[in-house]
């Protein structure tokens, strides 16, 4: 099993859902998150005032997924979040050693 974390824009969030929906995956986890890459922030202004904002505000999306999945779950977030621009994010896979679902104790790829 893997867990796929992808950080992303904030309005792309849907189109990502829908994207994972359409490959039956049943469960994620979504945190609003702030950060920075290569995009290092940017300036505004406010009220006259110039400030630089560091941290751009990001969605953090965790899904939990069978190995044989993975190409297709990862495939589905690059399309849905691309929108050729710096700063669509980035998609860390990382290995996922047991699962355990609280309510029933399934555990492995049944907790999934």
């Amino acid at each position: 099993m893997k867990l796929v974390t992808a950080i992303i824009k904030p309005f792309k969030l849907d189109d990502v859902r829908e994207a994972l929906s359409e490959l039956s995956v049943q469960g994620m986890t979504v945190t609003e998150v702030k950060g920075f890459g290569r995009q290092k922030g940017h300036t505004e202004l406010y009220r006259g005032a110039e400030y630089v904002v560091d941290f751009l505000p990001k969605i953090k999306l965790e899904v939990a997924i069978a190995d044989e999945h993975l190409e297709t779950v990862i495939e589905a977030i690059i399309n849905a979040a691309n929108t050729g621009k710096v700063g669509d994010g980035k998609i860390f896979v990382t290995g996922l050693d047991d699962v355990v679902r609280i309510r029933t104790g399934e555990v492995g790829s049944e907790a999934v």
